[in-house]
């Protein structure tokens, strides 16, 4: 079981999607470390919360507004909604299919920071982590296809890294990074990994944390994978 021992003793995580299955992982194996002094979880399916609209994003946060949060992890996402899947061609893109990708993958995450990184604390050290996706490196790729599910983590990724900037003038001491979990046996993955190895949810869940407890501050606006290394824009 990792300690997340780089933040302070009794501190105070939120996790965001803890109903998925990356996000319930992370949700226990926090739960289980004696350092945490509490997890406050919320999702669709626990409270109603819907990246995706504002006023369900501030109704959320109106709810632990006198919290101080040190671990925020955002683990939500989609690469298949209302049942359209990846593009394999470009001649696959159907425009209300790549709006869907950029709601929940890109703009829902941006409402989440708007709305959740003034809840963290000025004062001490502070990680905020949100699931991105190896494949939304533009750098990294080279096989083409899922258009509109690499663009949105695309997005997300730059959404990431101007937000750290501003988010460095008001807590010094935190870091804002994207991170790619890993090919992991969920939902999400479970259609498009055949013949691929994927990783447990509570062994992803472990690598991640401590991945992110080692994060220093100068790498605040960066993309890691799961085990920690960089992975390139």
């Amino acid at each position: 079981m990792p300690e997340m021992s780089s933040l302070p003793g009794n501190y105070t995580a939120l996790v965001i999607g803890s109903s998925g299955g990356i996000g319930s992982a992370i949700r226990q194996t926090l739960s289980a470390d004696p350092r945490c002094n509490e997890v406050i979880c919320m999702s669709r399916r626990e409270d109603g919360l819907d990246i995706t609209e504002e006023a369900s994003v501030v109704s959320c946060v109106q709810k632990i507004a006198s919290k101080k949060i040190h671990l925020l992890i955002c683990a939500t996402g989609a690469l298949t909604i209302n049942g359209v899947g990846p593009e394999k061609t470009i001649r696959q893109l159907d425009p209300d299919a790549m709006t869907a990708q950029f709601r929940l993958n890109a703009i829902g995450p941006a409402l989440v920071m708007k709305h959740f990184l003034p809840l963290v604390d000025r004062e001490k050290r502070g990680i905020c982590a949100f699931l991105s996706a190896r494949v939304g490196s533009i750098g990294d790729n080279r096989l083409g296809g899922w258009i509109s599910y690499r663009s949105s983590k695309a997005a997300l990724n730059q959404i990431i890294r101007t937000a750290s900037i501003e988010f460095k003038r008001t807590h010094p001491d935190a870091v804002l990074v994207g991170v790619h979990p890993g090919t992991v046996e969920t939902s999400l993955s479970e259609p498009f990994s055949r013949g691929r190895e994927r990783m447990r949810p509570d062994d992803a869940a472990k690598m991640i944390l401590e991945a992110l407890n080692a994060v220093a501050s100068t790498q605040t606006g960066s993309f890691i994978a799961y085990d920690g290394s960089s992975i390139e824009w």
